[in-house]
């Protein structure tokens, strides 16, 4: 199957980042097929503010009831709540874990996609 084939197929569930030739999984995708990425979950205070938008600090992750999982800078993942399966927004570490757990401070995950924003609200047109 031919690319541009490939992705009519999948409708609304993908968008362009700041790399023009780079595809993210939109929030429709990854609430049907959750594996598609890796997850990294962040405590339960951190979870209002990833739903409105904000990068995460490093204490967000490093904090009880987060986990924070291996990962090198530029990985795409999603992010979900302490306790919650469901995704949040899809994410870009912008800091090695190693240096978070060093360091603690500042921000180490940039948003890139998240709930109730624009292109969750995005009709497809046919």
């Amino acid at each position: 199957m031919n690319t541009w084939k490939s992705l009519q197929s999948m409708e609304n569930y993908c968008f362009s980042g700041r790399e023009k030739d780079l595809l993210n999984p939109t929030l429709k995708l990854l609430h049907k097929y959750p594996f598609v990425l890796p997850q990294q979950p962040v405590n339960k205070g951190a979870v209002k503010f990833v739903l409105s938008g904000a990068n995460i600090m490093c204490p967000g992750l490093t904090s009880p009831g987060a986990k924070l999982y291996t990962a090198v800078v530029d990985t795409i993942f999603v992010v979900t709540a302490e306790g919650n399966e469901y995704t949040l927004c899809v994410r870009v570490m912008k800091v090695a874990t190693a240096d978070i757990e060093k360091v603690n401070k500042g921000i180490s995950i940039e948003n890139i996609h998240y709930l109730n924003e624009e292109l969750w609200h995005m009709k497809t047109y046919k």
